[in-house]
């Protein structure tokens, strides 16, 4: 009886064995089965990684108290009867009806550039305006001054007389900046404050063609720019300001554009120390030159560098100091790289002969 015991014993004891074996087994099992069906989602976290870099949300918290949004008014004189728009009713009723004032609210974006409140943002955020608020990430308000404003390159410089010392931005190297860098931008698109987007820089040195102006050397971005975000800022993950976003191709997706931080550099210093910037210019109208290369003299602006060097209508130029001239974007970068003051000699064709024109060339600021 107690062997009989004993042999039943055992035998549940080797049960026990066996069931205890079998579900490290299949525990062992279910891990492995864990990880596969897990894996997938843990590659899919790691790839998140890679697609988007963890540092933006702190470049934001130490770049943003530098963003400021800026509001205008712009006065402007309006007809309450539209006949009186028009200068044949006008010589019936003269002047009885004085115009009324119409007041125009814009908004734009900036950015913090000393701690004394210098701050850059785009000309056309506020060309024209009779009063321009500067308003702090803490709400406060402050009247501001432009100190100058270049409209050919849509950049601008206020001064604000701030109470304390003031979160700044460094303008960083946008010539080392490379396709695919990641960038940021901040602003106030539709009067949202303070709005964060993010992409790629998508190309460098794009000439762009907005309105009259003509801009040489771009920078393209995949960051969402809308109304509102002209004039803040182009930011790395350095912190840095690479450029200042200026506009967006309405017509496309995804299409933005930035002046580069290096030509923002030259601008600012000669905005704080003359008021204006020097853009040298010839003075011709001009179109390709038909059945050669080069660039064919339509028109001469009247006392201009081109008229005083005795240039005429129908010249071709094919060379600009010692740079062949093959398309009028070829002259337009010459002139756009020479010095205010700078005697240059032209290489131009006239009645068929090969001649040799000293110019010295011109601020075109100064013909405004």
């Amino acid at each position: 009886m107690h062997n009989k015991n004993y042999g039943a014993i055992l035998a549940k004891l080797g049960l026990v064995v066996l069931l205890f074996v079998i579900g490290i087994h299949f525990s062992s099992n279910r891990s492995d089965l864990l990880a596969i069906v897990n894996r997938p989602a843990m590659a899919e976290q790691q790839t998140e990684g890679l697609i988007r870099p963890a540092n933006i949300s702190d470049v934001v918290k130490q770049t943003a108290p530098a963003v400021v949004k800026i509001e205008t008014m712009i006065q402007t004189n309006v007809n309450a009867n539209p006949y009186l728009n028009d200068p044949f009713f006008r010589q019936f009723f003269g002047n009885q009806v004085m115009p009324s004032t119409q007041v125009q609210r814009g908004m734009g974006s900036g950015f913090i550039v000393s701690e004394d409140g210098y701050i850059i943002t785009n000309n056309h955020v506020i060309e024209g305006a009779s009063q321009i608020e500067v308003i702090l990430t803490s709400n406060q308000s402050y009247p501001a001054k432009v100190i100058g404003a270049d409209r050919e390159l849509d950049l601008a410089v206020l001064k604000i007389n701030p109470d304390n010392k003031l979160d700044t931005l460094k303008l960083g190297n946008s010539d080392q900046a490379e396709v695919g860098d990641w960038v940021i931008a901040i602003g106030n698109p539709y009067g949202l404050d303070h709005t964060v987007t993010v992409g790629v820089i998508s190309a460098k040195g794009r000439p762009i063609s907005i309105e009259d102006h003509n801009f040489r050397n771009l920078l393209q971005t995949d960051a969402s720019i809308n109304p509102g975000n002209s004039g803040g800022p182009l930011i790395n993950l350095q912190g840095e300001v690479v450029g200042v976003n200026t506009a967006v191709n309405v017509q496309a997706q995804g299409i933005g554009f930035a002046i580069p931080a290096t030509t923002v550099v030259d601008v600012y210093n000669q905005l704080i120390t003359k008021g204006t910037v020097a853009h040298p210019y010839l003075g011709v109208n001009m179109q390709a030159a038909q059945n050669q290369s080069g660039v064919t003299v339509s028109g001469i602006t009247p006392n201009s560098p081109a008229s005083a060097a005795g240039l005429r209508q129908g010249d071709v130029i094919v060379k600009f100091k010692e740079k062949a001239i093959a398309t009028t974007q070829d002259l337009l970068d010459a002139v756009a790289d020479s010095q205010v003051g700078e005697k240059v000699s032209l290489g131009i064709i006239r009645s068929g002969q090969m001649r040799q024109i000293e110019v010295i060339m011109g601020d075109k600021s100064s013909q405004r």
